[in-house]
C-alpha cells in the first residue's frame, strides 16, 4: 500500500483488478521508471551542455533499455518542406543504425503518426507484419525493411508547437508498452525538449556575447586608428600653419609704415582664424593623445597640479580663483589632470561677464569617489545645452579663438577613469562642473 501511494492515479486505476504479485510487479517497474529519468534530469540540470549530443545519447540508450526496446532515435520536423530527419539515434548491440537513411523523409509516407502527433497523441504499432499492405510507400513498406517489429513514437511539443518525436523500435520482439510506459516517455520527451531549448538559449547568449566583443573590439580598432590619423594630420598641419604665421607677421612688421588700418585689418583677421585654427590642431593633439598616453601614472597631488594650472593661464585682473585646502592625492597621469582643470578653468574664464569674476575649485569626498567641481559666476547655460557641451566641436557661440574642444577632453579623460561628468547652470548666474574620480 506504501507503494501505491507514490505512483499515479493512473498506475493505480490499471492495476486496481490484478493480483498482489502482479501490482508490485508493475509498481515497482514504474517507481524504477521514474527514478531513472530523475537521474536523468539531475545529469541535465547539472551539466553546463558543453557536449549536448553526449548526453542525449547516454539518455536514449538508458531509456531505450529500460523499455527494452533494440534503437532509440529523435527525429526534427520540417513543416514547411514537409520532410522529418533522424537527428540522434542510440542502437543496440547487432542492431543496424539507420540515422544515415532516414533524412529528409517525406512525411506523406507517415500520415497516420504525423496526424497523431499534431495532436499531442503518441503514435503506437504493436505488431508491425499486423499493418495493411498499402503499397511500396506505405507505412508498413517503409518499417519492415529497418527490421521494425513494434515501434512507438511520442511528439516533441515546443510553445505549443510540433518539432519532432522520440521513438523506440523493437526488432527482436514484439514490444507491448502500456499505459504507464506512455506516460512516462511523455516526460521524457517534454525533458528532451526543455534541454535542447536550453542549449539554444545558450548558444544564442554566446553568440550575441561574442558578437558585442567583436563589435568592442572593432570599435577599439577604429577608435585606435581614427585617433592616430587625428594626430598625424594635426601634426603635419601645424608646420604650414607656423610658415602662414610667420610670413604675415614679417609682411605687417615689413609694411606697417606703407599700409593703413584698412589695409591691416585683412591681415589681422588672418592672423585671428591662424590663432584660432593653432587652437583647435592643439585641441585634436590633446584629444586624440588621451588614449595613446604610455602608463607614467603616480600618486599626485591635486593642490599641487591645480596650482601649476592657475599659474600656467592668462586669468585677467577681475578674476579670482579660489582653491580649496587640501586637496587629494589621487593615483593617475599628471598629464591628464592637468586637461581637466585648464579646460574647465579656461572655460569659466573664457565665459566671464560680470565686473568681479570668481571661480571656485573643490572638492567632497564620498564612499567611493572624490566628486570635484569647478564653479563660476558667468553667463551661465540653458538646460537644453547640457548634453552638447561635451561633444567635439561643439561652442555654444562662434566669437573667440576657443576649439570648441576643450569639455570634450574633459569628459574623455573623465570617462577614461571611470568617472562622470555633468553640469549644474542658470543663466545670468553661472555654471558649475562637476566630475568624479573612483577612489
Amino acid at each position: 500500500m506504501d507503494k501505491t501511494r507514490k505512483v499515479s492515479p493512473l498506475v493505480q486505476n490499471s492495476i486496481a483488478n490484478l493480483n498482489p504479485l502482479e501490482k508490485d510487479s508493475i509498481i515497482e517497474r514504474q517507481l524504477r521508471f521514474q527514478e531513472l529519468l530523475i537521474s536523468i534530469s539531475t545529469t541535465y540540470i547539472n551539466s553546463d551542455l558543453s557536449d549536448i549530443d553526449k548526453l542525449i545519447r547516454e539518455s536514449l540508450q538508458q531509456i531505450g533499455e529500460f523499455v527494452e526496446s533494440d534503437r532509440s532515435y529523435i527525429f526534427s520536423y520540417d513543416l514547411v518542406n514537409n520532410t522529418t530527419s533522424n537527428t540522434y539515434e542510440w542502437c543496440a548491440k547487432d542492431i543496424e543504425p539507420e540515422i544515415e537513411n532516414l533524412q529528409n523523409v517525406p512525411i506523406d509516407f507517415i500520415p497516420q503518426w504525423v496526424e497523431a502527433h499534431k495532436n499531442g497523441e503518441a503514435f503506437f504499432v504493436e505488431d508491425v507484419s499486423q499493418l495493411p499492405e498499402d503499397g511500396e510507400l506505405g507505412l508498413r513498406a517503409v518499417l519492415e525493411p529497418q527490421g521494425i517489429k513494434s515501434l512507438i513514437t511520442i511528439p516533441k511539443i515546443k510553445n505549443k508547437e510540433l518539432i519532432g518525436f522520440i521513438g523506440f523500435d523493437s526488432v527482436r520482439k514484439i514490444n507491448k508498452y502500456n499505459d504507464l510506459e506512455k506516460e512516462i516517455l511523455f516526460v521524457f520527451a517534454n525533458m528532451l525538449v526543455n534541454v535542447i531549448q536550453r542549449k539554444e538559449n545558450e548558444e544564442r547568449i554566446k553568440e550575441q556575447e561574442q558578437k558585442k566583443e567583436e563589435l568592442l573590439q572593432y570599435l577599439s580598432r577604429q577608435n585606435e586608428e581614427l585617433n592616430e590619423y587625428a594626430h598625424v594630420v594635426s601634426h603635419d598641419l601645424k608646420a604650414p600653419l607656423i610658415n602662414i604665421s610667420t610670413l604675415i607677421s614679417w609682411f605687417m612688421d615689413d609694411n606697417q609704415e606703407v599700409l593703413d588700418e584698412g589695409a591691416m585689418a585683412p591681415l589681422h583677421q588672418v592672423m585671428f582664424n591662424v590663432e584660432k585654427m593653432d587652437f583647435l590642431i592643439k585641441g585634436i593633439l590633446n584629444y586624440s593623445t588621451i588614449d595613446r598616453l604610455e602608463s607614467d601614472d603616480k600618486h599626485i597631488d591635486f593642490n599641487i597640479i591645480v596650482d601649476e594650472v592657475v599659474q600656467t593661464l592668462m586669468v585677467p585682473e577681475h578674476i579670482k580663483i579660489e582653491v580649496q585646502k587640501n586637496l587629494p592625492h589621487i593615483y593617475g597621469n599628471t598629464w591628464r589632470f592637468k586637461q581637466i582643470f585648464q579646460n574647465l578653468i579656461q572655460n569659466a574664464i573664457d565665459y566671464s561677464d560680470k565686473p568681479q569674476g570668481k571661480i571656485n575649485i573643490g572638492m567632497e569626498e564620498k564612499d567611493n569617489e572624490f566628486e570635484f567641481y569647478v564653479k563660476d559666476n558667468g553667463v551661465g547655460i540653458k538646460s537644453t545645452y547640457y548634453d552638447r557641451i561635451f561633444k567635439v566641436f561643439t561652442k555654444l557661440e562662434s566669437t573667440g579663438s576657443s576649439s570648441g574642444i576643450g569639455l570634450s577632453i574633459v569628459k574623455k579623460i573623465v570617462t577614461y577613469y571611470k568617472g562622470n561628468i555633468w553640469i549644474e547652470s542658470k543663466e545670468g548666474e553661472g555654471s558649475t562642473f562637476f566630475f568624479t574620480i573612483p577612489k
